[in-house]
């Protein structure tokens, strides 16, 4: 298979398969149970054996990367900046190109400072880097204008396997802000999933081992090209401009 994404991937570039899956809550545990025994805990979790990952997504003037998820483009990409428990000790700008169910992810990281200074529009530094990757950054943020779209917030309990290089995610409490304040806890947000709903995604590089097939997906799950991104850019202007107007309303109010 050939991928053109107008871009070339580094030279040992590896494409892993990409599936995701809506469960229920009972379905999560019964997977949940059935996958302890023969896979590993992220070593990076905390007590709840879960950390949270916040995303800032980009899109151009546009909206390209909407639209083309929207219309089922099979080659297309996406640039976040993630963070993990709204902390500032690791900060990833990340480029992630997918073709159907391949995935492939570049990611470079960037100080608290650097981040700041993204999110002022201020590129130049990205331009002198000695990482190409961030050189890339640099053209693309200036030429298709790219700017930051939505926020999306989940708490993510994680599995991987050796073998295979498997990763099995259950992602929960997806909300999504239209507000990007990266490093806030307390940002006004929107549930975009359920709350009885839990977001399955299985990567693997070369295979699928079959302990791991057999148990995967329940019955009655559905395999669903579910976008986080989509999800959030729905709720987002809503959200931001009814903060917005709550606020000017609690401004005019006599003191």
């Amino acid at each position: 298979m050939i991928f053109n994404f107008n871009k070339t991937p580094q030279k040992n570039a590896k494409f892993r398969h990409e599936l995701k899956y809506f469960l229920n809550w009972q379905e999560a545990e019964l997977l949940r149970a059935r996958l302890a025994p023969i896979m590993e805990r992220d070593p990076h979790v905390n007590e709840d054996g879960e950390y949270l990952i916040r995303s800032l997504y980009f899109d151009d003037y546009f909206n390209s990367a909407y639209i083309e998820k929207e219309a089922g483009i099979y080659a297309r990409k996406k640039y976040r900046i993630r963070i993990y428990n709204y902390s500032d000790s690791v900060i990833s700008f990340e480029r992630k190109m997918k073709h159907d169910q391949y995935i492939y992810k570049q990611s470079a990281k960037i100080t608290r400072e650097e981040c700041d200074r993204i999110l002022a529009g201020d590129y130049a530094f990205l331009e002198k880097s000695s990482n190409p990757f961030k050189q890339e950054l640099y053209v693309e943020l200036q030429s298709r204008l790219l700017r930051p779209r939505v926020m999306v917030d989940y708490e993510r309990e994680p599995f991987i396997y050796r073998a295979g290089d498997v990763r099995i995610t259950f992602d929960k409490h997806v909300r999504g802000s239209g507000f990007y304040d990266l490093f806030d806890p307390d940002l006004p947000v929107t549930d975009v999933v359920p709350r009885d709903k839990v977001v399955l995604e299985v990567k693997f590089t070369q295979f699928l081992p079959n302990v791991i097939r057999k148990v995967l997906p329940p019955k009655s799950a559905e395999n669903s090209a579910i976008s986080k991104f989509i999800l959030c850019c729905d709720v987002a202007p809503k959200e931001a401009e009814s903060f917005t107007i709550c606020a000017q309303n609690s401004a005019m109010k006599p003191v």
